[in-house]
């Protein structure tokens, strides 16, 4: 989500919940810097939510992601105004969602904006294909019209065959797709996701993580993500903002946010990550400190390898396109046969992209004899990561 023409389409600023009588006392010692733990002891207010501002761009997963009782489901459900915020202001596309009429927050629920539950949510009495179709049919669509909009969801969330199964039969992980589908079937432009897999073992999790990332990637939708698990988060997120006692910490992306922590709550959260799925190449890689043209002298190549003790040399061309790698021995003996630099040019080099993830290099790095080399879309280099280095960022 680098692109700063994105639109933002929900946006929340100082949005604060209180729960409690002395909600004036309270607000004045927040004020003063006064733990919700305070708070509670000396007033009986419960604080949930306090001067929380974020926004969601289109288009993207926003995760929010805290220990329980740190107001993340809460400040979802302000979001389509389930909860309703003690100060504060929602935003959709603009407007104030506060300000919204009965009717048109009738239609921004039915129509903009869909919810999934951790708990599935779904109707016991109805089978897959009538609980997938039940947001068309308050929306008042005809019958073969939505039951056909419904087929497509279904098949793109991997349950054809169930249409007319009871959901009693169904598994955790299908009952979740259940849940997916009948929130996408009415086209919305958000989805809330509040802790969607946590009642699910983890091969099936990691599965419906994979299938949110899919669906995401065809639907374009807006996702904000409730979890408690940081790698999830980091999984998913294209930006995660950590909660603590109501109050958001940061906001970033996961690699930025594994690489500068914005205090010591943030960097023990994130200890338990794993740092390969988030982390890219370019986080780790380095400079090549020897560096050769392809028509440069075998005499030249010996002294880069010398001034810098290394054994080896990366080649490119006069554009910086990468060739290969040169080594000492190779250079001894081709002096010695009268050769030229360009003869003794290794080409079979691994190679990779700044935005390759830890993750997908491992094996390789584990099993190449040389640094991997780091090239842009044009084939140019940019950097070298060594086995040393990678196995050293992931621990």
């Amino acid at each position: 989500m680098e692109n700063n023409d994105t639109k933002i389409i929900l946006e929340a600023k100082k949005v604060s919940k209180l729960y409690g009588l002395n909600k004036g006392d309270a607000i004045k010692l927040l004020q003063k810097g006064a733990t919700k733990e305070e708070v509670l002891k000396k007033t009986g207010v419960s604080v949930a939510l306090w001067d929380a501002s974020f926004d969601v761009k289109e288009g993207e997963i926003f995760v929010l992601i805290g220990l329980s009782g740190s107001g993340k489901s809460t400040m979802v459900r302000c979001l389509n105004r389930l909860n309703k915020p003690s100060s504060g202001e929602i935003f959709f596309k603009g407007k104030k969602i506060q300000s919204f009429t009965k009717k048109e927050l009738q239609d921004y629920r039915r129509n903009h904006i869909a919810m999934v539950f951790q708990s599935f949510g779904l109707m016991s009495h109805r089978d897959v294909l009538s609980n997938v179709v039940y947001g068309l049919e308050i929306k008042g669509v005809g019958k073969e019209e939505r039951e056909e909009k419904a087929q497509e969801i279904i098949e793109m969330v991997g349950l054809s065959g169930f249409e007319h199964h009871p959901i009693t039969s169904l598994s955790g992980g299908m009952s979740q797709r259940v849940g997916i589908a009948r929130a996408l079937a009415t086209d919305p432009e958000i989805l809330l996701m509040d802790e969607p897999f946590s009642a699910l073992d983890p091969l099936v999790r990691k599965e419906m993580q994979f299938e949110l990332l899919s669906i995401q990637k065809k639907l374009k939708k807006t996702v904000v993500f409730i979890t408690h698990d940081i790698n999830e988060a980091f999984k998913l997120g294209d930006r995660v903002g950590i909660m603590k006692d109501g109050k958001i910490v940061q906001i970033d992306s996961p690699e930025e946010m594994s690489t500068h922590p914005a205090d010591s709550y943030v960097e023990d959260f994130i200890e338990g990550a794993d740092k390969s799925q988030v982390l890219t190449v370019k986080n780790v890689m380095i400079k090549p400190r020897s560096l050769v043209k392809e028509r440069d002298s075998l005499k030249t190549a010996l002294r880069q390898m010398r001034s810098n003790d290394v054994s080896s040399v990366y080649c490119v061309d006069n554009d910086m396109h990468f060739l290969g790698i040169v080594l000492i021995n190779d250079v001894i003996q081709a002096m010695q046969e009268n050769k030229a630099l360009k003869e003794i040019i290794i080409s079979d080099i691994e190679t990779t992209s700044e935005d390759t993830a830890i993750s997908e290099i491992i094996p390789i790095a584990s099993e190449t004899r040389y640094p991997i080399a780091v090239l842009d879309e044009e084939k140019k280099l940019k950097g070298l990561v060594s086995k040393a280095t990678i196995l050293s960022s992931v621990h």
